[in-house]
């Protein structure tokens, strides 16, 4: 059994095949979810255009998440993600904690993910096929492409993402020259039902609804409790930190780029289809890229975004297939999972780990069978996923701000600090209070946000049952000790600087 952070002999241990190109599109396509393609029509309906400051301003505290982490995984060539690096600072009990909450957030949102995928995207071309075929099938076809290699990850990944990011530049291309054109049309406001004549112009975001806040102070509140779903998975590239190629570069390169793709893919698009469409006529229930796509005389846009949407969410579903089995083997190998879970394969595949995720994705036809729908209870589940995904982003800076007060030295001499490291760890954990209030405004997500502490009971009892172990009380003994000569190592380190 290895101690919280300690990885295993190099030849037992994981390979480094994510190439750059790799790990930059898995840092891409964490930052795309399916919310920017289907959930920014109900973001902007809700929100009115404020939703553009809406996405700026989450986008902008979790870059800080995404630098805290970068700096911690790098203090150190044995951190293999922010699993370790919480065990190895906090404790056996954080990495415990961390570790199954983040195993628990990708399989719930990957089983809402076949879900979508097998009773909306499938069903729109064919439907009358039964869905727990195309369920299935997304299953299986996404377990042989991670089985042989992590390259099969990273090439899937990569395509995936390869069509997210040319869906949204083609969209603010075509908003651009209908901009240009001063395109007009008749369309219908969805919360009078008066026609309304809109002329594509930058200025519809100041002046058409009520101007940038036309959806009043509690629209645009409401607007973070919505679109918060949409930034799940800026984390990846954490996760395949222990497979990366080079990553003291590739790693800065792919955190780095994240305030540019936020800019560019969510502000950019947002931007560009409020200025072509008034906000008063989007509607909830519509993709808006159907919307502007249409506009711009593309007959078969449905089916276009329709595909589009599909891949957003297959390449959810197959980012949690492998961020779930990465994270059950690093358990597994801390001593918090079942041994069974650490044994690789030839190809280092954690062949065990990743059938465990196999086997409850396959839940989601159970669910299918007993009639849950596209909607029935979507909501409650993305409220649950954000919730659980906001308690791994505290858990990192938590981990952040007790790595500086007792490794200042490692902080010193770090080549990727993160900026403002005193005090935006603090800033952005207030922003997740405040998240945490905006989910208490809406019946659907204080469900969720009632539902969501039943997990922590289970993985507390969980806890408690293995601190009865001997070695488990060994690494926590260890662990005190090994903090208390830090705390003993900073003061000195302190006291003789100059």
């Amino acid at each position: 059994m290895l101690k919280s952070g300690a990885q295993l002999p190099r030849e037992h241990g994981l390979e480094r095949a994510l190439s750059n190109r790799h790990i930059q599109l898995i840092a891409i396509g964490g930052a795309i979810g399916t919310g920017l393609f289907m959930g920014s029509g109900k973001t902007i309906s809700v929100a009115g255009p404020s939703v553009v400051l809406v996405y700026m301003i989450i986008g902008f505290m979790l870059y800080f998440v995404m630098r805290a982490m970068g700096e911690l995984l790098l203090s150190r060539t044995d951190y293999r993600n922010f699993a370790d690096f919480a065990g190895d600072i906090l404790g056996p009990a954080a990495a415990f904690f961390l570790g199954w909450t983040y195993w628990f957030c990708w399989v719930v949102t990957g089983v809402a993910d076949v879900i979508v995928i097998a009773s909306v995207y499938v069903k729109y071309w064919l439907p009358v096929l039964p869905t727990w075929i195309p369920a299935v099938a997304v299953i299986v076809l996404l377990m042989l492409l991670n089985l042989p290699s992590v390259r099969g990850f990273g090439e899937t990944e990569f395509w995936f993402a390869m069509v997210k990011i040319v869906a949204i530049v083609a969209l603010i291309i075509a908003g651009i020259v209908l901009i240009a054109t001063g395109f007009t049309n008749q369309y219908t406001d969805t919360h009078t039902g008066e026609t309304i004549e809109g002329t594509a112009s930058l200025m519809n975001l100041f002046t058409i609804g009520g101007g940038f806040f036309g959806g009043g102070f509690m629209g645009f509140i409401m607007g973070f409790q919505i679109a918060v779903f949409a930034f799940v998975g800026v984390e990846l590239v954490g996760t395949a930190a222990a497979e990366t190629r080079n990553p003291e570069q590739n790693l800065p390169k792919a955190v780095k780029a994240i305030p540019i793709r936020i800019l560019l893919f969510y502000v950019g698009s947002l931007v560009v289809l409020i200025s072509v469409v008034p906000w008063v006529a989007f509607s909830k229930d519509e993709s808006p890229f159907v919307m502007l796509f249409s506009l711009a005389g593309i007959g078969a846009a449905a089916h276009l975004v329709n595909l589009i949407v599909l891949t957003s969410a297959a390449s959810s579903a197959n980012s949690g297939i492998y961020s779930t089995s990465r994270m059950v083997y690093t358990l597994a190998t801390s001593g918090d999972a079942p041994r069974v879970f650490a044994k690789l394969t030839r190809a280092k595949v954690p062949r065990n780990a990743l059938f465990l995720t196999g086997v409850l994705l396959l839940s989601s036809l159970v669910l299918l069978l007993t009639g849950l729908d596209k909607s029935a209870g979507f909501s409650v589940v993305t409220t649950i996923s954000s919730l659980c995904f906001m308690f791994v982003w505290t858990m990192i800076l938590i981990s952040y701000l007790v790595y500086r007060r007792r490794r200042p030295h490692e902080h010193a001499a770090s080549a990727f600090r993160m900026p403002l490291g005193r005090s935006m760890p603090y800033v952005v954990m207030a922003f997740f209070v405040f998240l945490l209030w905006a989910f208490t405004q809406d019946p659907e997500t204080l469900i969720g946000l009632i539902a969501t502490p039943v997990w922590f009971i289970v993985v507390g009892i969980g806890y408690l049952l293995l601190r009865k172990n001997p070695e488990h009380a060994r690494l926590r003994a260890d662990h005190i000790a090994k903090a208390a000569q830090e705390r003993r190592s900073a003061v000195e380190w302190r006291a003789g600087r100059p």
